[in-house]
This record gives structure tokens, sequence and C-alpha cells, in this order.
């Protein structure tokens, strides 16, 4: 996996992300204090868990030889006291049975940001 350098970019809260040859820019909602210039940091964490289950559910009915189409995925998250809680809608368009699609919701519960979201993480930090 890549590295992901994170650095102060101006204003309040903006940053720039790296990624590979990738740039990005994240900050806070005016609202909070931010320009808006870019997502805010869970917002980015809602759109690696989106991008994941279309990514994972696109490869196995591929992988199947199953007639999806498209899928959307529709990811929001609120903080309810010390919950995150996140919510997710998966939409899958294509002449699929039922069975197909609910094995293909099954097989979001799967993606790897999902399996790294609902596990065991370990965050070590350290000043360089």
């Amino acid at each position: 996996m890549r590295r992901v350098t994170v650095f102060t970019a101006g204003g309040k809260f903006r940053q720039t992300l790296r990624i590979g040859p990738h740039e990005l820019t994240s900050d806070e909602p005016v609202e909070n204090g931010g320009g808006d210039a870019g997502p805010a940091p869970h917002e980015l964490l809602l759109a690696a868990l989106g991008s994941c289950t279309s990514m994972t559910v696109r490869m196995y009915a591929d992988r199947k030889a199953w007639p999806l189409s498209r899928v959307e995925v529709n990811v929001s998250g609120e903080r309810v006291d010390a919950v995150f809680r996140i919510r997710r809608e998966i939409r899958l368009e294509g002449e699929l049975s039922d069975e197909q699609r609910q094995r293909l919701l099954e097989i979001a519960n799967k993606c790897p940001v999902h399996r790294t979201l609902t596990g065991t993480v370990e965050i070590e930090s350290r000043l360089v």
C-alpha cells in the first residue's frame, strides 16, 4: 500500500494529501471554520468505504459473469453520543436475481475497508 503524506496548505484547516502520483485537498466546511476547499476527513473515510464497496461488488459480479451494469453507493455518517454511525445504501442495476442481489450485499460487507473499520485497528504515532 502506498504511503500517504499530508501537510498543511494554508487556511485554517486546509491540507494537501499526496498518495503516489495523486494530490488531493482536504478541508473543513465553512460552518466548521474551514474554507470548504475539499472533503472533510470523515468524508474521505466515507468515500473510502463507498469506493471500496463498489469496487468489491463489481469485481465479484464480473468474476461470476453476473449482469451487473452499475453500482451506486451512498454513504453518510454522524456522531451519536460516543458512536460514529455509518449508513451505506447500495444500488445495484442490472438483471440480477434476488439471490444474486443478496449475495452481492454479503460481498459488500466483506470489502477490505469495511473489514478494517469493523475489525481491530492499531495506530502507532511517533514524532520524527
